[in-house]
């Protein structure tokens, strides 16, 4: 089936929407949801390529999960993750390289360059006001 074909199917109710009244725009939670916005550009799970990132779990660096169009019958072989943990310039660097050259859409290259860099972001603030922790001084 097409994409458009999901996304009026699960448009309005699908396990992963977060509806609040004062909130125009719904969230959504799912993976590959770049923006986590509710919407058929950004969604994850009617796309065939799709780019999902997220923090690592040593704390520093990030995940990079894409999934491959011909294996999505295969649900162990049908994502590839990588692990970025060189520096932050050198991590978004490779980030760029690499989602250029695998061909993957287009139109989130740059907001996935952006969600990789306020997690880069957030992670360097958490290690700085880790290090500010004073304790009290020896009598």
């Amino acid at each position: 089936m097409s994409s458009d074909l999901y996304w009026m199917i699960i448009r309005n109710n699908n396990a992963y929407l977060l509806k609040k009244r004062d909130i125009k725009k719904p969230f959504s939670t799912e993976s590959g949801n770049l923006k986590n916005v509710a919407s058929f550009r950004y969604n994850g799970l009617i796309h065939e390529k799709t780019i999902d990132i997220k923090p690592a779990k040593e704390g520093k660096g990030f995940i990079i999960t894409t999934k491959r169009k011909n294996k999505q019958n295969k649900p162990g072989k049908a994502n590839i993750s990588v692990t970025m943990t060189a520096g932050p310039r050198r991590s978004l660097f490779k980030l760029r390289r690499y989602l250029n050259g695998s061909n993957y859409r287009k139109d989130l290259v740059q907001v996935a360059l952006r969600k990789a860099s306020a997690i880069l972001e957030s992670q360097k603030r958490a290690s700085i006001i880790a290090k500010k922790v004073r304790t009290k001084k020896a009598d």
